[in-house]
This record gives structure tokens, C-alpha cells and sequence, in this order.
């Protein structure tokens, strides 16, 4: 299972009978997919059950279904799909690929559809489906994680584990109590975490690629104790609001975070990269990490001044769904042989999903337009991932273009 790295630094691909099958050949490609369908199949259920048109999630709940489904449905697909891909890269392994990667999709897949039936299957079973998935892709990165003795990376599977956990907790609190708000906000914190992590490896080095090839001089900050800082002090904050979402000591702590991470940002001279949308839209979306932070505390501070749910849209639908799709559409790019540019249809994307995120950040602050709003923000976000099928689908199922431009190795985290 092991491969060396080639003259560029990346690494060899898939063996070559993979090329037969390129869809199971790395998991970006399934998942990927997979995610982009259900946003769209499961923002257009949402839409229509809040318009009373069908039933949703019976024995489960409607509004505990699509807060799991953005959570541990679509955005655990994603991160799925990042890490079976970025994995190998860390390692210098191959990618997990064929049937195994198949069964763990499939696994994936028929929580999704469970979830649809449980007032005729009933929710335990789904349950169980759906919580074997997140273990199920621990065990699998943890095993090339150490047979590749790559242990500075075993930090993103401590934030898996706690997804998992939170997963679990989240059935638990629903199938107890009707209300998962601790399971949820223990999900939110950790793919926030995920982000900040990640984010803070892919951001500043995509941005420094990018920058040295257009010769500028003003380079993103190297990592050091400034962002070791930073992402001490929004742990902390995140554990405060985890277990004590109303607290003074929060709000405090999460205004600290706040001007850590918008300082982090500014660090990695996102407005330099201006001219490339596959870049800035990275910076972006990872400003909705201090914004979240920011909404937070003005909503601890002054009940009231803002609604309970602007904080947790900028963190759900801005950070999570634009640094999402920026994943996506730069990692689809750069594996499957394409030029590392926004096309004009991946602007339009990453337009419509910058414009789900304010509105719906807009309907928990203006009341009145409440329900307008979320109508017109759900459009969006369709929108935005139907039209990243319309130009990716393609890319995720075709064979990879081998004169292509990108270079793998600046394509997941370093």
C-alpha cells in the first residue's frame, strides 16, 4: 500500500486498474457527489415540509432531521470526502478505494434514505445505520494514519471522534427528550473546529501558491504562537458555549475569539487574492468562523439585539457551506486534471452560496421577513449546488484529464 513521492512532491495516484472505475477511485469522488445531491434533495424537502406539503422525519422530527441532515448528513460527507482524499497525500499511502470505499459510501447513502422512513421502519434502526458511519471512517483513517506514521495528523480524527460522539448524542438527545441542543452544538463546535484546523493548514498555503506565482511580495503569516493562540482561546470559547450557551463568561471569551480569528485571517492576506475566486472564496468562507464568534457575543451580551439563530447560520450555512463548496470545487479541480481557476459557472456558485448565508444570517435578525427570508436563502442554496453538479458532476465521474495543469499535491492540505 505504499507510494512514493513523485519529482513535484506530490504523490502517485491510484494503482491503474482504478482507472477503470474512476468514480471508487478516491473518495472525493463519491462524496463529493453524494453531498451536493442530498444538499440539494434535502433543502428541497425542507422547503416544502415548512409549506406544509408533505410530512417529514415522522417519529423523529422535522426540525431535529434537517438540523442533522446539514450536520451529519451533508457536511460529514464533505469531510469524509476531504479526508479519504487528503489522507493519502499525508502518508504517502494509497487512497482507500474499490469496494471498501463503495460499502462506506453505501453506508452513507442508506442513513440518508432511512432517515426519509422512519415512520414505517421507526428511528432505531436508523439510528444504528447512521451511527456506525462516522466510527466506521475513524477506524479507516486512523489505520493509514498509523501504518503511515504520519502522527502529526491524527488532530483532524480527534475532531472526527468527537463528530462521532456528537452524532450519537444528538439520537440520543432526540429519541429522549425531543430537543438534541447540547448533541448540536457539540457537532457545530466540532466542524467548526475542523475548519480552523484545517482551514488555518489550506488557506494560507493555497494563498501562498497562488500569490508566489503572480510574484507578489505579501505572503500569507507563517503558522506560529499567534494561531496556536487563536485556536486556545476558540476552543475554549466553544467548549463555554457547548455547556453554557447564555453565560457572561462566554460572550466574553467568544469576543476574544473573534478578533483572534479575524486577525488570523487578515494574517494570510486574503485581499490580495482578489483576481482568483477559487482562492478568495476560501477566505471567505473562513470569515464567517470570527463573524459566528462575533454574532455570538452580541447576542450573549444584548438578548434580544439579535436572534437566537444569527450565530449559529453564520457557523452552519456561512462557514460550513461556503468553505464546503470551496473545498469541493478546488479539490474536484485540482484531481481530476483541471485548471486551478473559477470558471464563470463556479462563481455563480460560490455567489448563490454567499447569498444563503447572509439571508438566512438576515432572517434571524429581522423577524418581520423571517420566513421570506428563509424561503429565498433555501432557493440559494439549492441554487448553488445545483450548478456545482451541472459543471462537477462530470468531473467526479469521468477519469481524471492527464494533461491537466493542477498539481495534486497543492489540491488538500499539506
Amino acid at each position: 500500500m505504499q507510494r512514493s513521492p513523485q519529482a513535484d512532491g506530490s504523490v502517485a495516484g491510484p494503482p491503474p486498474h482504478s482507472r477503470a472505475f474512476p468514480f471508487l477511485s478516491y473518495g472525493f469522488r463519491p462524496f463529493f457527489l453524494g453531498a451536493a445531491v442530498w444538499a440539494v434533495i434535502s433543502m428541497a424537502i425542507w422547503l416544502g415540509a415548512l409549506a406544509d406539503l408533505w410530512p417529514l422525519a415522522e417519529d423523529y422530527g422535522a426540525v431535529a432531521w434537517h438540523a442533522h441532515e446539514l450536520l451529519f448528513g451533508y457536511a460529514v460527507a464533505v469531510v469524509a470526502g476531504f479526508l479519504l482524499t487528503a489522507v493519502p497525500n499525508w502518508t504517502g499511502r494509497l487512497p482507500v478505494a474499490g469496494w471498501p470505499l463503495l460499502l462506506l459510501f453505501l453506508l452513507w447513502c442508506t442513513a440518508r434514505i432511512g432517515f426519509l422512513v422512519t415512520g414505517v421502519v421507526g428511528p432505531l434502526a436508523v439510528v444504528v445505520i447512521d451511527s456506525l458511519f462516522l466510527p466506521s471512517l475513524l477506524l479507516l483513517m486512523a489505520r493509514e494514519i498509523v501504518a503511515g506514521r504520519n502522527w502529526r495528523n491524527l488532530k483532524p480524527l480527534a475532531l472526527v471522534g468527537l463528530l462521532a460522539a456528537a452524532n450519537i448524542a444528538f439520537h440520543v438527545e432526540v429519541l429522549s427528550t425531543g430537543a438534541p441542543n447540547v448533541a448540536s452544538r457539540l457537532g457545530i463546535a466540532a466542524l467548526i473546529g475542523l475548519i480552523m484546523l484545517i482551514g488555518g493548514r489550506i488557506v494560507p498555503s493555497f494563498t501562498r501558491n497562488w500569490l508566489s506565482r503572480t510574484g507578489s511580495e505579501r505572503l500569507p503569516a507563517s503558522f506560529g504562537s499567534f494561531d496556536i493562540a487563536a485556536l486556545l482561546f476558540s476552543g475554549v470559547a466553544l467548549f463555554l458555549w457547548i455547556l453554557w450557551p447564555t453565560s457572561t463568561m462566554t460572550g466574553v471569551i467568544f469576543f476574544i475569539a473573534a478578533c483572534l480569528q479575524g486577525v488570523r485571517l487578515w494574517r494570510w492576506s486574503g485581499a490580495s487574492t482578489w483576481r482568483e475566486p477559487l482562492v478568495l472564496i476560501l477566505h471567505l468562507g473562513y470569515a464567517f468562523v470570527p463573524f459566528g464568534f462575533l454574532l455570538g457575543a452580541i447576542a450573549i451580551g444584548s438578548p434580544g439585539a439579535l436572534g437566537g439563530t444569527a450565530a449559529l447560520h453564520a457557523w452552519t450555512v456561512g462557514a460550513v457551506g461556503v468553505m464546503t463548496l470551496a473545498v469541493m470545487t478546488r479539490a474536484t479541480r485540482g484531481h481530476t486534471g483541471r485548471r486551478p481557476t473559477a470558471s464563470r459557472l463556479t462563481i455563480a456558485v460560490y455567489a448563490a452560496i454567499l447569498a444563503a448565508a447572509l439571508l438566512r444570517i438576515a432572517a434571524g435578525i429581522t423577524p418581520w421577513l423571517y420566513l421570506a427570508l428563509i424561503d429565498i436563502a433555501g432557493v440559494a442554496w439549492t441554487a448553488a449546488f445545483a450548478m456545482f453538479l451541472i459543471e462537477y458532476a462530470p468531473m467526479l465521474v469521468g477519469s481524471r484529464l492527464e494533461r491537466g495543469v493542477a498539481n495534486q499535491s497543492e489540491d488538500v492540505a499539506p
